[in-house]
């Protein structure tokens, strides 16, 4: 029989016992923060079990009274699963310590929807990848031609960029439209005005949970070792100001104003059921990107809602699996270490917009309207070609396999207007952004 939790779950909860993703939270929006695993609808908290003496990691040390994951993760791969045998042991119905202890539960046990969630790990450093085939295309397609879509690299690395950690928000944080250059079709020069084509990007992430040595490269046979677990991710994109800056040297701008990621961090150990292969890559990557692991990726299902401004009801406008990615954590996490650069614990990896082989299952409003040619009209009645001020994104992501379901929550934020300059500029004109 699967194993129960002494709580009850709903059937379709993302939280099983057989989850226990790891959290931030507190319990007023300035509260003392610390960490917890989410369990059906309750928030479990860590730091008044360790407090009564349970899950002991090191005599005299908390590591679950803290603000961030990162002490915890920094303890080793042997307590990430020590702590979760425990938890899962203390948590079972089978197990009267907790189940029975009608005071400690009282402390220990929160509603998670009268919590805050914070950001779960400090995040020393964060790099963007671009690994899903289809995007790749897609955007290839539309920008250069169907011939050469795939540059020549693209199939021969998992080709990403470093992106900015601090901008790193968690899940319902709002995000304001950016500003910037844009260059206009036929204008000599550029102009400054807010974003005209704000965009998502529908991602995960890993979280980097054992570092390595500057000048130590992580190899591919051990590069599953140095992960601790999965985020959903959303990459807002300034579509309109990445265009004009992206060349010679990447994107800057148009990718450093916000990136959300879920509250709740799965772990790789929950996700072992849901291993699967990742495409064919052909042509055979070089010896170091080589995996003799052949279920080297995950069947996640993952969804984006879009809910505009005042609408009772959200639209779902894209649905995807992590699946259909090209490029393997263990060989982006390889790649982006073989030149000795050196990971640290809380880094996040960004796996790049996940796009599945059919028009409903493109990860960005930049393939799902083919750049504003096919726009999406929402149940509304309202059109979009990329997203408007008041609109609010919202990722959902879950992996399901023999009657278990082991999801991530979600990752959501709504779109504010862009801030109103007081300096000036020559385009005042052009002060009002326009969506397509």
């Amino acid at each position: 029989m699967t194993q129960q939790a002494f709580v009850d779950v709903a059937a379709h909860s993302d939280f099983p016992i057989q989850n226990l993703p790891y959290g931030v939270f507190s319990e007023s929006p300035t509260g003392q923060r610390r960490i917890g695993v989410a369990l059906g609808e309750w928030v479990v908290d860590l730091a008044v079990l360790e407090a009564n003496g349970f899950l002991a990691i090191q005599a005299g040390a908390s590591y679950f009274n803290q603000p961030t994951l990162n002490k915890f993760i920094e303890s080793g791969q042997h307590n990430w699963r020590k702590i979760r045998q425990e938890l899962q042991s203390l948590l079972s119905a089978d197990n009267p310590t907790l189940r029975d202890n009608g005071s400690l539960r009282a402390q220990a046990f929160f509603a998670q929807a009268e919590v805050h969630m914070h950001l779960p790990v400090h995040i020393p450093g964060y790099t963007d990848f671009y690994s899903s085939k289809e995007h790749a295309t897609n955007v290839g397609c539309m920008f250069r031609d169907p011939k050469n879509a795939l540059l020549p690299n693209w199939s021969e690395l998992p080709v990403g960029y470093n992106g900015r950690a601090s901008s790193v928000v968690v899940s319902g944080t709002p995000v304001v439209r950016p500003s910037g250059q844009i260059k206009l079709p036929n204008a000599e020069r550029p102009i400054f005005s807010a974003c005209r084509k704000l965009d998502f990007e529908l991602e995960t992430g890993f979280i980097v949970g054992k570092p390595n040595k500057l000048g130590e490269p992580i190899s591919i046979e051990n590069a599953w070792e140095h992960i601790f677990g999965m985020v959903l991710f959303n990459d807002w994109s300034a579509r309109d100001i990445q265009q004009w800056e992206y060349v010679p040297l990447g994107p800057f701008n148009a990718k450093t104003f916000a990136s959300s990621i879920s509250p709740w961090i799965v772990t790789m150990e929950a996700l072992e059921p849901f291993k699967t292969r990742t495409p064919v890559q052909e042509p055979r990557p070089l010896a170091y990107l080589r995996e003799e692991q052949v279920d080297n990726s995950y069947d996640i299902h993952l969804s984006v809602e879009l809910k505009a401004a005042q609408s009772e009801q959200s639209d779902v406008i894209c649905q995807t699996n992590f699946k259909y990615m090209y490029w393997s954590m263990a060989q982006q996490l390889t790649h982006h270490t073989i030149s000795g650069c050196n990971v640290q614990v809380g880094d996040l990896m960004g796996s790049g917009t996940i796009s599945g082989p059919t028009p409903d299952s493109y990860g960005s409003l930049l393939e799902l309207t083919w750049n504003t040619s096919k726009p999406l009209t929402l149940a509304n009645g309202q059109q979009r070609g990329f997203l408007e001020d008041g609109d609010t994104l919202i990722m959902k992501g879950y992996c399901e396999k023999d009657g278990l379901r082991i999801g991530f929550g979600e990752v959501s934020g709504t779109v504010l207007p862009a801030v109103q300059f007081n300096f000036a500029t020559d385009e005042v004109q052009d002060a009002a952004h326009e969506t397509v």
